[in-house]
């Protein structure tokens, strides 16, 4: 497996557990002043970035398969930028901190590829149209 693969893999496998971890209410429950945007604790960066890749990540279906995935995994990517930045801030493991330092790198460099994609005139597409069974040829 090459190594940016298994960056890659291992940045998806660290978000998910983070999204589990946070999920599973394994974050403690904070009072709504210390919830506020203006706790910096580990625990409330980790929160809000989780809110906020959750939020966008809900986009409006287009018909267009590859732009929805574009679309969706941009705030999935930034969500784990926004994580790893925050890992770089409070962790002191340094095969974590070198671990958040690599999703940065390679995260922002996807993002960047999948922006440029969406800048793109759509491909046509015979995906059939989850509806009807017929191809469609929407655009985003």
């Amino acid at each position: 497996m090459s190594r940016a693969v298994l960056v890659v893999t291992l940045g998806a496998a660290l978000a998910f557990a983070g999204a589990v971890y946070a999920h599973d209410g394994h974050m403690q429950h904070m009072s709504s002043a210390q919830d506020s945007a203006t706790d910096q604790s580990f625990d409330a960066q980790m929160g809000r970035a989780m809110q906020r890749m959750d939020r966008d990540m809900s986009v409006p279906p287009s018909g267009n398969y590859d732009r929805d995935f574009a679309a969706m995994m941009i705030p999935h990517h930034q969500g784990a930028v926004d994580m790893a930045r925050i890992e770089l801030r409070f962790g002191k493991d340094p095969v974590l901190r070198r671990l958040a330092q690599a999703i940065i790198v390679e995260q922002l460099q996807e993002i960047d590829v999948m922006k440029r994609q969406l800048q793109q005139p759509p491909v046509a597409s015979s995906q059939p149209s989850p509806a009807s069974g017929q191809p469609h040829h929407k655009d985003f």
